[in-house]
Formats: C-alpha cells, sequence, structure tokens
C-alpha cells in the first residue's frame, strides 16, 4: 500500500521531447512495449523510442521492409536493426541524432506513407482468459 504523504516521481524517457510534437495530433497514442516508449499515429505502430544498452538505445522506425531503401537514401544513419531486421535504427550515439530523429518526426507529421505499420489484431481467445 502506497503512503499517503509520498510523492511519486516519474523519470522523464530522454527521448519525450521527441514524440513531444505529435501529441496534439488527435490520434496520438504511447504505450509501452518491450521496454520502449511505443508511438501511433492513426492506429499504425510508427516508431519505437529505446532508452537502454546499445542496440536498444535511439529511435526504431517501423516501416516494411520495401521502404528500407528510399529512408536510407533520405537518412543515411538509418541502418536495419541488427536484431529486429524488419525495422530501421537510429543509434543515439550517431553525430546527427538530434536532426535526423526530428527529420523522422516531422515525416511522421505529414504523414510520410513509408512509415508505420498496422499492428496484427489481438487474438480474442488469449484476451478472454486474462
Amino acid at each position: 500500500m502506497r503512503e499517503p504523504n509520498k510523492i511519486r516521481i516519474e523519470r522523464l524517457h530522454p527521448h519525450a521531447w521527441l514524440w513531444e510534437p505529435l501529441e496534439s495530433d488527435a490520434t496520438f497514442v504511447l504505450r509501452t512495449m518491450f521496454g520502449t516508449k511505443a508511438v501511433y499515429l492513426d492506429g499504425k505502430l510508427m516508431f519505437c523510442f529505446a532508452a537502454k544498452k546499445e542496440l536498444w538505445s535511439g529511435v526504431l522506425v517501423a516501416t516494411d521492409r520495401k521502404h528500407h531503401p528510399s529512408l536510407i537514401t533520405e537518412i543515411p544513419v538509418l541502418a536495419p536493426h541488427p536484431i529486429l531486421s524488419k525495422w530501421l535504427y537510429l543509434n543515439v550515439s550517431s553525430d546527427s541524432f538530434e536532426r535526423e530523429a526530428g527529420h523522422l518526426i516531422r515525416l511522421a507529421k505529414r504523414r510520410d506513407g513509408r512509415l508505420g505499420v498496422v499492428p496484427p489484431p489481438k487474438n480474442r481467445r488469449s484476451l478472454r482468459s486474462l
């Protein structure tokens, strides 16, 4: 039980400044997913913001593989994630991280069709067992 006089302090995610410009969008949803903060627009998963150790520190760009070449041409520091290769990855250690992450957010605001994947439907059977 929580003590009534204790104040709960939540840590601010280090990449929160990136999704803040999207928060005013009526379709914006922020969820926790596998230790990341996942951003959805129009029901599509757009980005996962990761703040852990190497390989999980930066922005994972949810996109179809067919869009990888054009996005990498536009933002050369993007690369397929070493573990989750269906998505592109912008590593926080990149010298141009802030600029390129901002560029990705602007693409999302413009609803660039290369960004975002429709999440699979939830399995209703497993939801009933909860």
